[in-house]
């Protein structure tokens, strides 16, 4: 009897500074030669896949620990500039295009047979945007753009006409989509202690701005929380059940969203590199 094909695929939850765990997991995948069917990025995990798919182990460890301290990154002057605490263009266009500092190998990222979905929140109407990799050219990450605007610290991004918002308060952990396209051996990467659940607190004033203009998607930033909790239940009963395997920090190292320092970042993606040890002897079961 042949062993069973597993169609498999790994989802990087994104969290901002937090995601240099993601980080960590993806450099080592590619350090063990791990490969998957299908990528899914929310937000900052929007990103870290894009590096990990286009193969260029150490891209994403450079963004968090070095550019991110730049003035240009992140921070007052980017929001008083252009209305975005962390300057998605100068990450995703200065930053990455071919003239860029450091920039995707877009020629390895197409020819790469994996799928990617990238998931962001329609500002207009709250639904569910997933992006396919067709909607990426040749410097133009403007998913990647869209699926990190985080609400209130950043305006929406357009794409093809229409505003987004970050993906995670439209399908923060899109377990269910990954089964509903056929996976069935999934890799969780997920920001916060799994054992924590979130809070609503948090998103009740940048909730109630963002619905100023955008009462659809104000609604689905109120509602985060339990979106979130919800899906992050499901999938450890699936993880129970052998389908999903769950990748968390045990500690956030001082690290949050939007705040940072050198210290925690590199712990945090030492953290991660470590939790990828799970992920191989996971895949071949």
């Amino acid at each position: 009897m042949t062993q069973q094909q597993h169609r498999t695929a790994i989802i990087d939850v994104g969290g901002g500074f937090r995601d240099v765990f993601g980080a960590g997991v993806l450099d080592r995948c590619l350090e063990d030669g791990i490969e998957f069917d299908h990528c899914y990025g929310v937000s900052a995990g929007s990103a870290n896949l894009t590096s990990f798919i286009a193969r260029q182990h150490g891209r994403n460890h450079k963004f968090y620990t070095e550019y991110a301290f730049r003035k240009e990154y992140a921070g007052i002057e980017p929001f008083i500039k252009y209305h975005n605490f962390a300057n998605l263009d100068y990450v995703y266009t200065t930053l990455s295009n071919h003239d860029g500092e450091y920039p995707v190998d877009y020629e390895t990222f197409e020819k790469n047979p994996t799928g990617f979905t990238v998931v962001a929140c329609n500002a207009d109407d709250g639904s569910t945007k997933y992006f396919d990799k067709s909607r990426i050219h040749y410097d133009d990450f403007d998913i990647m753009k869209a699926s990190s605007a985080v609400p209130v610290a950043c305006a929406p991004y357009v794409v093809d006409g229409v505003p987004y918002y970050d993906g995670g308060i439209a399908d923060p952990v899109p377990v269910k989509k990954a089964l509903e396209d056929g996976y069935d051996r999934i890799v969780l990467i997920l920001t916060r202690q799994v054992d924590i659940p979130r809070e609503q607190h948090h998103d009740v004033a940048p909730a109630r701005i963002l619905s100023r203009h955008h009462p659809q998607a104000g609604e689905r930033l109120l509602n985060r929380y339990k979106t979130y909790n919800d899906a992050v239940e499901y999938a450890q009963k699936l993880e129970q059940e052998g389908t999903v395997l769950i990748l968390a920090p045990d500690d956030l190292c001082g690290l949050s969203t939007l705040s940072k320092s050198f210290e925690g970042l590199e712990q945090m993606y030492r953290k991660g590199y470590a939790a990828a040890d799970r992920i191989k002897p996971f895949l071949e079961n």
